[in-house]
């Protein structure tokens, strides 16, 4: 990471920290909000503030106290600057697990260390940003495009609705991962491009789910009263359709963000996944199975944390459901 991007990251990570921070106190404002979270899934709700917090610790980034003057963030700093060994060591162990050598730091990994010598913990840890990242960029993909594409086609019709039905049926007929895959050789490798194309590959549903509720809300009686007093159609569409979408857009954010991670995780079994994510754990480890003896631990590691993340936010979802639409 360098100077330039660590500043740009401790922006962003401040700004989002903000923007949290006030949706959790609006959200402990309202008692149904609250209530809900507190007799349903608390235990959720706090594993997630849990790997926020680790996502917005592991974003601010300074120099001072690094002996390379590099930036390295708190999540980095919770470790030593040179914390790393030759080759794999088992959890606590004192020994390297091939050869028995002296570790540099003997029983302090806790997790062990991979076949590069990293810390299996630091880079566990570390891992939680690199999800968030791609759930929360990736979803700010989707929802611009399924809300402007879904509105549009259900609110106009005719020709407009058409044309986006025919770009979201030519896009459902073609194999997501394959489509997935083209893009990332397209457009690069890094962690800005694949959430790209994980949003160009993801709204199609979403835009549907949006189309058909439109269709419905533009035939209500208050749309057809405003359009019979002359409003015009954007003025329409931004106070009475909208506004009534929202529950639509905050359940989709939430399931959406898990069917991400995991399309990341996916990637990284194929090879072109983002560097330092679970995913990428997960597929260094699976030839470390073959070994005798086992080395179990990487995988174990990366697994719980991205198991226990996508449990945490579909729980979270379900509650969040019931509480914007409990008929559904």
């Amino acid at each position: 990471m360098t100077l330039d991007g660590a500043i740009v990251g401790n922006a962003i990570a401040l700004g989002t920290a903000a923007l949290g921070a006030w949706v959790l106190v609006g959200t402990r404002a309202r008692r149904t909000w609250s209530a809900a979270i507190a007799r349903r899934s608390p235990v959720a709700f706090g594993a997630v503030l849990v790997f926020a917090g680790l996502a917005f610790l592991d974003s601010l980034a300074w120099t001072a106290g690094d002996p390379l003057g590099r930036p390295r963030s708190v999540v980095d700093r919770l470790f030593p600057a040179d914390f790393q060994e030759r080759s794999y060591s088992a959890p606590l162990a004192e020994r390297e697990f091939y050869g028995g050598a002296s570790l540099r730091y003997p029983g302090r990994h806790l997790l062990g260390t991979d076949i590069l010598g990293r810390d299996t913990l630091h880079m566990t840890l570390k891992g939680a940003r690199v999800a968030l990242l791609v759930g929360g960029f990736t979803s700010l993909i989707v929802i611009p495009l399924g809300l402007v594409f879904g509105v549009s086609a259900g609110y106009f019709g005719r020709r407009v609705d058409d044309a986006i039905v025919f770009v979201m049926s030519t896009l459902a007929s073609m194999p997501g991962i394959l489509l997935l895959i083209a893009l990332i050789m397209a457009l690069g490798r890094g962690t800005a491009q694949v959430c790209v194309a994980l949003g160009v590959t993801s709204w199609v549903g979403f835009s549907r789910v949006l189309r058909g509720e439109t269709l419905k809300l533009r035939e209500l009686e208050y749309v057809q009263a405003a359009r019979a007093l002359g409003a015009s159609a954007p003025r329409i569409l931004s106070r009475h359709v909208v506004p009534n979408l929202m529950h639509l857009v905050v359940i989709t954010f939430v399931l959406l963000f898990s069917g991400l991670v995991l399309s990341e995780a996916v990637l990284s079994w194929l090879q072109i996944g983002i560097q330092g994510s679970w995913g990428q754990m997960i597929d260094q480890a699976r030839d470390e199975l073959a070994r005798e003896p086992v080395i179990w631990w990487n995988l174990i590691a990366a697994s719980s944390a991205l198991f226990s993340l996508i449990l945490a936010v579909n729980v979270l979802g379900d509650t969040v459901r019931d509480v914007l639409d409990p008929r559904g």
